[in-house]
């Protein structure tokens, strides 16, 4: 047998490197609960911007249950976000009304502007602490893989705690990157939230999650 040149080894193990590394890309995106894991250890930080869709379930009480009622769209909206784990965020919206969603890791401060009134509540195992919180999902959530749809691989995560408002969080990633959420509701309604323009891992100062409460606000411990 003819043995290899010292180029030509070279040249065989840049090969199988390359190989190598095209397979671990191809795992490493093989599905949505990798993309989410992946997303969650890597992605310390984040800035974009979102729309959300809110989708109304039929009123089973005005067309009965057997009823051929379809879901019907309701308010649209959009804003822009950032996050630095584990569960700080500031979540704002911008169109049609303004509200502020912000965590600093401990408490979630939800600030209506029309009506200067500061609500405070215990950040818990909500759908934020998917995106924005610890890379212990498993520990809140049961997660399973949910398939591809439109070029985009989804995973669904169900709460383990039965006292939250939402059955089940779908997420869906491309390449990586975070594409849509859907957040369904004991009611059967349906927010989906589609994300652009992120940027992964900016520079953040350390004080962009502190709360200030307005002047002449109320506040309101929920």
């Amino acid at each position: 047998m003819k043995q290899q040149t010292g180029k030509g080894w070279i040249k065989t193990l840049g090969a199988a490197m390359f190989s190598a590394s095209m397979l671990l890309a191809s795992e490493a995106f093989a599905s949505g609960t990798a993309q989410l894991k992946a997303f969650v250890s890597q992605v310390h930080a984040a800035d974009g911007d979102f729309t959300q869709l809110e989708i109304k379930a039929p009123d089973k009480a005005n067309n009965g249950a057997s009823s051929n009622a379809m879901p019907t769209k309701g308010a649209t909206s959009s804003g822009t976000f950032m996050f630095a784990r584990p569960g700080k965020f500031v979540w704002s919206y911008e169109k049609p009304y303004s509200q502020i969603l912000q965590a600093d890791g401990d408490k979630l401060y939800v600030y209506d502007k029309d009506l200067n009134q500061v609500t405070v509540r215990t950040l818990g195992a909500s759908p934020a602490a998917i995106l924005f919180g610890s890379n212990d999902l498993e520990k809140n959530f049961t997660l399973r893989d949910a398939g591809e749809k439109g070029g985009i691989d989804w995973l669904e995560l169900t709460p383990k705690a039965k006292d939250t408002q939402f059955e089940t969080v779908g997420i869906g990633f491309k390449d990586g990157n975070l594409q849509a959420m859907e957040l369904h509701d004991v009611f059967g309604n349906v927010t989906l939230l589609t994300f652009s323009n992120i940027q992964k891992n900016p520079p953040i100062k350390s004080d962009t999650f502190k709360f200030n409460v307005p002047k002449g606000a109320d506040v309101i411990n929920g």
